[in-house]
This record gives structure tokens, sequence and C-alpha cells, in this order.
């Protein structure tokens, strides 16, 4: 859960950086990097590594970052794209982003014991799928084409659901009742983004229906919010995160739409072209849902080396929302 605190800009520099740092500063985006799903999907694989040993298989990546994939990787762990490349009766878990319920009926026929790690709010959005599903409603899951999260909300309820994938594809959708409309959303979408889709739908299908709750996850409007405080004052913004996680490049985007003179979004600290440096005086840094602490760290060592000691925090929000394990993992949980 997030509270709302007052905006820190950080604009007061600790004495001396000017005289060290030219008047070189780092911005600081509070929040940033893992959200409560992402620590329990991770958590999950961990504890069922201590509990039934390597190898453990994990369908798809547990999270969308190539360092926690690799670094679990070296641990014993088997990534892979579908149930049928798992011997049966092994352990295999599912990720953070959900599967759909043909997903879980492979499993099953393959005897394989599952734990899953969805991210409950990713699970709120299934649950609300299968409500209007049951309804008889026609739902428009706003969200990008092919994403492992979308393709599991839509498994739920394949004939009633559509894919909405940005504004422009608004034009293509057809619903058989005006009167019976609803949008969900993927949970890691832009929040400005998805809204300029709803006003789209809402022009062409005037009735439509809002979600019961917000769909987009708490994290990733945190993590906008907290991009789009600071962008103004940057030069560059780099956001740390892998190329395959919406959320983080969506991150870039909110930089870029905000203010920022240049934003870029890399896995590594050794990824920042030194060029990117030239002329700057601010840079902003945050990162993605699924990013570990460890990352960012590099990233604000290599820019202490080039000058940029003065790190200052913008603050938008507190997060104190912690889930717990999938229940065949908390008895191990210390």
């Amino acid at each position: 859960m997030s509270s709302a605190v007052p905006l820190n800009l950080g604009i007061a520099r600790s004495a001396g950086a000017d005289a060290a740092g030219g008047g070189k500063r780092v911005l600081l985006a509070e929040p940033r990097g893992y959200c409560a799903g992402v620590d329990r999907a991770v958590e999950t694989v961990e504890k069922a590594l201590e509990k039934h040993g390597a190898p453990i298989y994990v369908r798809k990546e547990i999270v969308h970052n190539r360092h926690v994939v690799d670094t679990l990787a070296e641990r014993g762990v088997v990534f892979v794209d579908e149930t049928d490349e798992v011997p049966a009766n092994s352990v295999l878990v599912f990720s953070a982003h959900g599967v759909s319920p043909a997903v879980h009926a492979a499993a099953a026929e393959r005897s394989l014991h599952t734990i899953d790690a969805t991210c409950p709010l990713v699970t709120k959005v299934h649950q609300e799928a299968k409500r209007f599903a049951r309804d008889d409603y026609d739902i428009l899951l706003i969200g990008h084409e092919g994403h492992e999260e979308v393709e599991g909300t839509a498994g739920e309820a394949p004939e009633h659901v559509q894919i909405v994938d940005g504004p422009d594809s608004v034009d293509s959708i057809t619903v058989r009742d005006e009167d019976k409309v609803i949008w969900l959303s993927q949970t890691t979408l832009s929040v400005d983004e998805t809204m300029e889709t709803v006003e789209r739908l809402r022009e062409k299908f005037p009735k439509l229906q809002d979600p019961p709750s917000d769909d987009i996850c708490y994290a990733t409007q945190n993590r906008q919010v907290a991009v789009k405080a600071m962008a103004p004052e940057c030069d560059l913004v780099i956001v740390v995160g892998s190329r395959n996680s919406s959320n983080s490049v969506r991150l870039v985007e909110v930089a870029l739409g905000a203010g920022a003179q240049a934003a870029y979004l890399v896995d590594y600290a050794r990824e920042v072209d030194l060029a990117w440096l030239d002329g700057v005086r601010t840079v902003g840094i945050t990162s993605g849902a699924s990013v570990p602490e460890i990352l960012v760290r590099g990233v604000i060592d290599l820019l202490a080396e080039q000058g940029f000691a003065d790190v200052q925090s913008v603050t938008t929000a507190n997060e104190t929302l912690v889930f717990a394990l999938p229940r065949e993992l908390r008895a191990a949980r210390t």
C-alpha cells in the first residue's frame, strides 16, 4: 500500500557538492524497483528451491528482468516456454504475470506440481474477466498483444475478450451489445496512454463501463508519478530495467512526456553511454518494478565517477504493501 507524502525535489544541494561536481546532481526517484508482486514471485522461486531442490521449472520468466532470471538460472532454475517442456511430476512455478486456465489444465495433464506466483493484482483482473464473462459482457482488455499477462487474462474468457492495443486499435473493435461493454487493463501500462485509449473507446461506445477498481497496479502508478515529478528537472533520465519489461519501457515514455530532455533504458550500468552525459547537469534515475536495487546502485556509482556525486531523492509515495507467499510455501518462510 502507498501513502502520499510531501513532494521533495531535493533542490538543496549537499555542502560542497557544487565545488566537487560542478553542479552535477542525480535525482533518485522514490519509489522505484521491486514491487510487492515481484518480491513475492522471486521469493516464491527461492523458497521452492530450498524446499524441493534443483531443478525447479518456471514457465516463462518469473519476472521480466534479465539479471533476476540469470541469477536464478545459476541456482538451478530452468525456464521454459510451455508446460510440455517440463518432465512429468516435476515442480513448475507460474510467473508473476499469470496464466490462462488452459495452461493450468496442461500442467495437470503432465502431473506437474504447480506453484502459482501470479501477482495478486493480476489475479484480481482475472477474477474481473471471469465475473463479467459470466454476465455475458463484451470485455475490452487494454494491453499489449502477445504480453504474457494479457494472454493469461484473455484466456479466462476468450469468447468475451477483445484486446485493445492502444488508441489506434479502437476503430477495429466491434461489440454485440453496447449496453454491456466494460474495459479492463493490463496492470503495467502507462496511466496516461490507458486513459487516452479509454476516452477513444468511450467516444465509440458511450455506455462503456469502468472496472470495479483500478486495474493498473499501485506500483506502476507510483513509479510513473515519481518520474513525472523529477523529469522537468532532468537533462537525462536513466531507467534501469529490461526491454521486455512493460512497466520499465513505460517509464522511459513517461519521462520524455513529462519534460526530460532525454531518457534511456539500461539493464546494467555498463550499458550507459558516457556520451549521454555531455552537457548534462541533472540526471534522474529510476527503475522498473522487477529491478533489484543492486542494479540501480551500479548506475549511481558509475555516475559518481563522472562527477555526479550529489544524490537527492524525489519522494512521492511510501510503499508498505506485502503479499503472502503461495500457501504451498508459507511454512518455509522465516
